[in-house]
């Protein structure tokens, strides 16, 4: 194998593979990157085993081999290096010299037969989408799912495919985020694919590019430009989360989204740090914010709101209201209230984009 490259070709490449590999692993080829010299140019590519991604750069290639490499010491050299072409020569079949200028490197390598091969994914019958699209659907969702790994399922995010849209839906099981885009062609799919995974596309794919999604068994493959990305689905029945969302809540509230958060903030300096519970009562033109922790302390605010309805007092996680309002497109925000023990809504006001969008928090017991 013998190449040249540019230094900022180098780093591109590595940059786009360096999050799927481990930061830890009992596997040593998993910390390496594998390099392939092909008369495309340099394809380079990077596994944890759930997800993997192959990148492929500009290069003259003299001669094609494949090699592996320690990922974190290649990222090194590649960023201290001076500015100039790079020529990397692999000399057996796991020694590697990398030279630039008058710097001169030597690195070993594992033999690229030990890397391990990625999914057989196919292509042939791809759905396609504009990655903004996608973006978009990821950055609104994808922070809902589950960390905790007693329900797994609730760790990834459902992605449904439909001939005229597509849908993400994430939950933890006390709050939800959901949003529709229009989309065409394609069959039906429902896929549980991990936030890792969905973030990778949004790192990766710029917006304006069109990505090709396509599936297997048990894995799925993202693919625009020279980028691979597969990542493992995660398998089971997602819960039917249409059953939580409430068609009849009768009272709504909207409010300004950044005077809301900041009552949030201060109201949760003096909350539960295990239950970060604040009441909120709702009546006229107003809500009232109150929290009263044992030991700690209390603390009170009032917002003006546009509110409609019976008066209403509830309880909610500080954290999961700011953490909803956070990714909220509008200034504007409408709340809507069944009872104090019933599911609550929150929508953008104002939003004119194509794409419909709302999220899902249950309440809190209020304890007198």
């Amino acid at each position: 194998m013998k190449f040249t490259i540019t230094r900022e070709q180098l780093q591109e490449g590595l940059a786009g593979v360096a999050a799927a590999i481990p930061a830890k692993t009992t596997l040593p080829v998993l910390a390496n990157v594998l390099l392939e010299a092909t008369k495309q140019g340099i394809r380079l590519s990077g596994t944890d085993l759930d997800i993997a991604v192959s990148t492929t750069v500009p290069a003259e290639v003299d001669a094609d081999g494949a090699v592996t490499l320690p990922a974190k010491k290649l990222v090194d050299i590649a960023r201290e290096l001076p500015p100039g072409p790079v020529r990397v020569t692999a000399a057996g079949e796991a020694r590697v010299s990398i030279e630039s200028g008058r710097s001169k490197f030597k690195l070993l390598g594992l033999p690229r037969e030990e890397f391990p091969s990625f999914p057989a994914v196919k292509f042939d019958k791809a759905w396609k989408a504009a990655a903004g699209v996608v973006h978009q659907l990821v950055s609104h969702v994808a922070f809902a799912a589950s960390t905790e790994e007693s329900r797994p399922i609730l760790n990834g995010v459902l992605w449904e495919l439909r001939p005229d849209r597509m849908r993400m839906v994430a939950t933890n099981g006390h709050r939800l985020a959901k949003m529709d885009v229009p989309a065409t062609g394609g069959s039906t799919a429902d896929l549980i694919v991990p936030p890792k995974a969905l973030e990778q596309i949004r790192r990766l794919y710029a917006a304006d590019s069109e990505i090709e999604l396509a599936k297997s068994d048990n894995h799925i493959g993202f693919r625009a430009g020279g980028t691979l990305v597969f990542s493992r689905l995660i398998e089971g029945p997602y819960p039917n989360y249409e059953q939580v969302i409430p068609r009849e809540n009768d009272k709504s509230a909207t409010v300004d989204k950044a005077a809301m958060a900041a009552a949030l903030r201060r109201m949760s300096v003096v909350a539960s740090d295990q239950t970060h519970r604040i009441r909120l009562a709702f009546s006229g033109g107003a809500v009232k914010f109150s929290v009263q922790t044992p030991d700690l302390g209390e603390a009170q605010d009032e917002l003006a709101v546009t509110y409609e309805g019976e008066p209403l007092e509830i309880g909610f996680n500080a954290m999961y209201l700011l953490e909803i309002l956070k990714y909220m497109p509008t200034d504007e925000v409408r709340f809507t209230f069944k009872a104090p023990e019933r599911a609550s809504t929150i929508e953008p006001v104002g939003w004119n984009d194509p794409a419909s969008y709302m999220a899902l928090v249950m309440p809190l017991r209020l304890v007198d």
